[in-house]
């Protein structure tokens, strides 16, 4: 018998058109023979069922189901592609836990804490996880740039602390223009982190469940066109991502234990992605990725695709696990 799978995507966030983008080849990809396949829209104003038809259908939030004719569409599972809230900062996590509905992306706490940047790398420290020296302000700090410069130098980066797709980052060469960067993250979040400049070699190193064990997949290098790998680059073509990354087989050993060890450390579950930038061949985490793009030309699911995983197989994996745990 098919299992029915909503697929949840869109947000709260700058990010909603690209999670629209990531659901939808989810439903694409889907095996039609062994799965019913729904898109539903999560939007600050309603959550919806859209059919093929581009009909819309309330959700109902008390239970997560569908009135659709005479009857109640319930679903066996939630795959999750929501970039940015409430998908990736644990809000979905925990309702669908509430409700007892399986759900592909890791646990609420995780998504919590791997969507807060400055958190993240703090609790990952003290198991020798490196990451650059940082700056903390919450919205209504007073800004002492001198006291930021002294502690993170210069060139520097600005950032929203609980933001992705590269929104609110800025790359800071004067003291002058630290400020206006500060206004654009908090355009964002209440919340930033202010980042030593890591000159080096930018990575991306993707980590699945598959077939019932933690997988690394191969690792991707960035290269960008522009001063760094901002939204214009993730999205309008002004960067190459190349799989395999072309780093030594100390760096690729590294980079991997390392993505591997914050997965099994937080106890993730699902598809993680966590950047990375060598300094010398050490790797230093910039952050950690828990519903990452999955359009045909995203990162990680070129990365499978280069592990033999087709997106198909990809996605019916992610289903298969959670279906499997909550037997």
């Amino acid at each position: 018998m098919r299992k029915k799978v909503a697929i949840i995507m869109g947000g709260y966030s700058s990010e909603h058109k690209i999670s629209v983008k990531s659901g939808n080849v989810v439903y694409k990809f889907l095996d039609s023979n062994k799965f019913d396949s729904y898109c539903i829209h999560i939007l600050k104003d309603k959550w919806v069922y859209v059919d093929d038809d581009k009909k819309e259908f309330p959700v109902n939030r008390h239970d997560f189901t569908v009135a659709l004719g005479d009857g109640k569409l319930f679903f066996d599972c939630v795959f999750n592609a929501i970039h940015g809230s409430p998908g990736e900062d644990g809000l979905m996590q925990a309702y669908f836990e509430l409700l007892g509905i399986p759900q592909t992306s890791c646990n609420y706490y995780q998504s919590a804490l791997t969507f807060n940047k400055r958190d993240l790398l703090s609790v990952l420290k003290p198991y020798g996880i490196r990451s650059a020296t940082s700056y903390h302000l919450n919205i209504g700090n007073e800004i002492d740039e001198d006291a930021i410069i002294k502690k993170v130098g210069l060139p520097c980066f600005v950032k929203a602390n609980k933001a992705g797709s590269s929104f609110g980052i800025s790359k800071v060469y004067d003291k002058e223009k630290l400020k206006l960067a500060i206004e654009n993250a908090y355009k964002e979040d209440d919340e930033i982190i202010i980042e030593a400049f890591l000159d080096g070699t930018e990575v991306s190193v993707g980590v699945i469940k598959h077939q019932g064990r933690t997988k690394v997949l191969p690792v991707t290098e960035i290269v960008t066109e522009n001063d760094f790998f901002d939204f214009e680059a993730k999205y309008r073509g002004k960067s190459k991502e190349i799989t395999p990354a072309r780093i030594s087989k100390e760096q690729e050993k590294k980079v991997k234990e390392m993505a591997r060890l914050a997965y099994d450390v937080l106890k993730m579950k699902g598809f993680s992605r966590s950047e990375f930038i060598f300094v010398g061949d050490e790797p230093y985490m910039l952050e950690m990725n828990t519903t990452p793009g999955l359009t045909e030309h995203s990162i990680l699911p070129e990365q499978a695709q280069a592990a033999g995983i087709s997106l198909a197989q990809l996605f019916e994996s992610a289903i298969e696990e959670i279906l499997q745990e909550n037997r």
